[in-house]
């Protein structure tokens, strides 16, 4: 036996106007969201102002730099604010009466002075016992002061020779006219390969950081030489 279809159900019209029956509800639209707004990353802090410098020591610097014999004048203060700079800075054309330091070097007193004692009581006694047929005559430098992160990368921590702390020397020039540059000397067997090693060695008891052309790439052809202060007296010899 079929079994019954239920009745279609007709649609329900619309109530008329006037009806009194109320009209189905529409659904309820809030205001559009706010368009997503890209947060702007907050500026970078300040850089620290330069260290400032003793008077008094800064004084006593001088009068031994230049009882030594050095040739060297003092210069207004570098400060341009972001992060580079010397207070007090000097600069340095000769190490002694008899030994340039070429180009002449902006850098800080203590700088300086550090480099006119290792070349007097280290570099130049090294000098005498390899080659005591020449003399020192001068120091050629390759970067004193100068504003910048590094190893010249953009980024990064702040280089010591933006702060007057560092000095690099690219090699020594004799009284005969001829000149040891340096190089990759680690295992060079002649007298310039011993020479150079030892007056790197004797660096790091005058400098808190010496970098020579073992170190990295960076540094092939020069050495760098700073007086960072580090915890405890600590010292980075490579």
């Amino acid at each position: 036996m079929p079994v019954p279809r239920p009745p279609v159900e007709a649609s329900k019209p619309a109530p008329e106007a006037g009806s009194g029956e109320p009209a189905p509800e529409k659904p309820v639209q809030g205001p559009p969201a706010p368009a997503t707004q890209t947060e702007k990353p907050e500026p970078p802090p300040p850089p620290p102002p330069i260290p400032e410098e003793d008077a008094a020591a800064v004084a006593a610097c001088l009068t031994e730099l230049r009882s030594a014999g050095a040739v060297v004048k003092e210069a207004p203060r570098i400060d341009p604010e972001n992060g580079c700079g010397i207070a007090r800075p000097v600069v340095v054309g000769q190490l002694a009466s008899d030994i340039e330091i070429k180009p002449e070097a902006t850098l800080r007193c203590e700088t300086a002075l550090q480099l006119q004692r290792w070349t007097r009581d280290a570099v130049i006694p090294a000098i005498k016992a390899a080659t005591p047929q020449k003399r020192l005559v001068a120091l050629n430098q390759a970067s004193a002061y100068v504003c910048r992160n590094r190893n010249n990368e953009p980024n990064g921590k702040l280089s010591e020779h933006a702060l007057g702390n560092a000095v690099d020397i690219a090699g020594f020039t004799y009284s005969d006219g001829s000149r040891l540059a340096i190089a990759p000397r680690e295992k060079d067997a002649t007298i310039e390969g011993a020479l150079q090693r030892a007056v790197v060695a004797s660096a790091c008891l005058y400098f808190t950081t010496v970098l020579d052309p073992g170190s990295d790439a960076a540094h092939e052809t020069h050495l760098h030489l700073d007086v960072k202060k580090r915890t405890n007296g600590y010292r980075y010899c490579w």
